[in-house]
């Protein structure tokens, strides 16, 4: 199957990158690129792309309300994959929230470009490993946890909670069945009943809720080993 992208980003050289970066594998369709939110849009629409490379800071729209807009008109299966700086921002956070699947540095090596975009148009969230302790604890740790939130945890059952703390520690669902002692089907079928329960797109919004819930605090784990 081939994966379709569109590539949003105000710097035509980074786009260009991008797109050469891509463009070499076989498997991989640049079919757009665009300059800003709104640009995104208008490309969205009339591409269809499987996955979105979303910059953040842009003028006209930037990436967070466009990644908003465009995941709330959508009737088809597309997914966001956030572009950011080494030095992670608000912005980021809460474009996870607003339901982008992933996000990585721009300075990611070109080789692994390629598997993020496979890994999210394949259903999966990518969260790099260098920067989700610190953006996530930076922006939940002072937060309180809200009487809706409390409540949403209170659909999970014990095993599901388990789960939910293991895929914000970063574990895959092998690891997770080593480490509960159950067969990875049984994790899989685990994490679908806890995205239908809580109303999540994916694993990195499974993440989100964690931290936003409590049910995992900033620094009690190392994310992503």
């Amino acid at each position: 199957m081939t994966v379709r992208v569109l590539i949003v980003d105000d710097q035509a050289l980074v786009r260009g990158g991008l797109a050469m970066v891509l463009r070499i594998h076989s498997d991989i369709d640049v079919v757009a690129e665009a300059g800003n939110g709104l640009e995104a849009m208008e490309a969205a629409r009339e591409h269809r792309p499987d996955v979105i490379l979303m910059d953040i800071r842009m003028p006209e729209m930037d990436g967070l309300e466009a990644t908003s807009r465009i995941l709330a008109e959508a009737d088809w299966g597309v997914r966001v994959l956030i572009l950011t700086t080494f030095d992670p921002d608000e912005y980021v956070y809460e474009a996870l929230r607003a339901g982008a699947s992933a996000f990585v540095l721009k300075d990611i090596p070109a080789d692994q470009l390629a598997v993020a975009v496979r890994t999210v148009a394949d259903g999966g969230a990518l969260i790099a490993p260098s920067i989700t302790r610190r953006l996530i604890g930076r922006f939940t740790e002072r937060r309180p946890v809200s009487s809706t939130v409390a409540r949403r945890v209170e659909r999970l059952t014990d095993r599901e909670r388990d789960v939910v703390v293991a895929v914000a520690r970063g574990s895959s669902n092998s690891e997770i069945a080593k480490e509960l002692f159950i067969g990875p089907a049984t994790v899989k079928s685990h994490v679908s009943s806890i995205l239908t329960k809580l109303g999540l797109r994916d694993r990195a919004q499974v993440v989100v809720f964690a931290y936003e819930s409590g049910l995992v605090e900033a620094g009690d784990h190392d994310i992503g080993r």
